[in-house]
């Protein structure tokens, strides 16, 4: 437990927290201070997390599940705790948590294993998604239907951002194998009803998939209440390293499943005629594992559960209804997403403004937004545009990061009208 800071007290010093990561000192574009307001694209890392990652390097660096001495041990053991921190984190056994590239990698896991395991009984099948997904979860399954001859189908989006659950009713049937939805959208920031969605699932027999990358920062999972067989998400924006995910698989599905890659790491023989493999989770880490990423995440993990979860929910709750207000009040401004149930991340659009122009502006006076389309093409369309800006808050964005950012925001819009 070494680098991490308790912060406890009656009131969340988000001064305090900020302090902790050092790239929110320096200045862009000169002398310019850096607000970044994009963590939705990736979270920022405190000290404990580099510190970490630094510390393998100079004392524990050694290839893990192999070799018999002191660094390979001490490497294994770090790597295997780091399982053990995510698999609490998440509540779940240590032989249900994967390690992968990050929630891309770990949908296309599920997809490519759990439908190799299904073969031809997909056949005929659907397999259904909402229209707010990211392409990770969008392009895997397609990739499937398309192999495999399954029909996908998407849930309607609301005007109001909601997804329209009569809707996921009626087209969750005897016919669904696979239920693959997000748990918040990196879009608009709606939290949706993920254990009506996967009770849906598992009333028709079909496995559910949920793509929590934008969840798991902003709230406490608990995947057994939410009743999925499968929830994935990235350490990277969970102030954790790049490069580092995971997937949560029950473990009976995962004993059935087929391995998604082959190599070294993952088999139990190797003959020239035949192959047998281990045990989950290990059939699925073929190769070298990204070991720093691992033990970076569950620092990550650890600094994040030292924080008071109600002070920091309550922080982020009244930073993001800010946000919400800042953009409320400018004309010609329309906010993408419903008001309510939804965390820190607020997509908007500008009459006679390109959002590309927004972020331009923007950058010159040190805010880091994201513009474009935030890999949901289908769900741009649906609110008939091709991109937005977007800015999303964490743990350590502060009351006059929003206020400095309102003023920004003005000061570029009266530039562009």
């Amino acid at each position: 437990m070494s680098g991490l800071t308790t912060i406890s007290t009656n009131v969340f010093d988000a001064q305090a927290v900020r302090a902790e990561f050092p790239i929110l000192s320096r200045t862009v574009h000169g002398n310019v201070p850096l607000v970044y307001l994009d963590s939705a694209a990736t979270a920022q890392k405190p000290q404990c997390v580099i510190d970490a990652i630094s510390r393998f390097y100079e004392r524990s660096n050694a290839n893990v599940h192999r070799g018999g001495h002191a660094l390979g041990a001490e490497a294994t053991s770090l790597y295997e705790d780091a399982r053990s921190t995510v698999a609490e984190f998440l509540g779940v056994a240590s032989n249900e948590i994967v390690f992968t590239r990050g929630t891309t990698e770990g949908i296309n896991l599920v997809a490519a294993s759990w439908s190799q395991m299904m073969g031809e009984r997909l056949k005929g099948r659907s397999i259904v998604i909402s229209g707010m997904e990211h392409h990770a979860n969008i392009v895997p399954w397609q990739m499937v239907c398309q192999r495999l001859g399954a029909e996908l189908r998407v849930i309607n989006v609301r005007d109001d951002g909601t997804l329209d659950l009569d809707h996921a009713q009626s087209i969750i049937d005897e016919t669904t194998a696979f239920v693959s939805v997000v748990h918040v959208s990196n879009t608009l920031g709606v939290i949706n009803d993920v254990h009506a969605i996967c009770s849906m699932a598992r009333a028709v027999g079909a496995h559910s998939l949920v793509d929590g990358a934008q969840a798991v920062v902003h709230h406490a999972i608990d995947v057994y209440r939410i009743g999925c067989d499968f929830y994935v998400f990235s350490g990277h924006k969970l102030y954790g390293p790049t490069g580092i995910g995971v997937v949560f698989g029950r473990a009976e599905i995962l004993a059935q499943m087929p391995p998604y890659q082959g190599g070294g790491s993952m088999i139990d023989e190797v003959t020239f005629e035949r192959s047998t493999y281990l045990d989950a989770p290990m059939r699925f880490e073929a190769g070298t594992p990204n070991m720093d990423g691992a033990i970076g995440l569950a620092e990550a993990i650890r600094w994040f559960t030292c924080l008071d979860r109600v002070e920091v929910e309550a922080h982020e709750a009244a930073r993001s209804t800010q946000l919400h207000d800042v953009l409320a009040s400018i004309d010609g401004l329309r906010i993408l997403g419903p008001s309510q149930a939804h965390v820190g991340i607020r997509s908007f659009v500008i009459d006679g403004v390109h959002a590309n122009d927004i972020g331009v502006l923007l950058d010159e006076q040190g805010f880091a937004i994201r513009v474009g389309h935030h890999c949901t093409m289908p769900l741009m369309k649906r609110f008939g545009i091709t991109s937005s800006a977007r800015a999303s808050i964490a743990v350590y964005t502060t009351a006059e990061d929003i206020d400095r950012f309102a003023t920004a925001l003005l000061r570029s819009i009266r530039l562009l009208r």
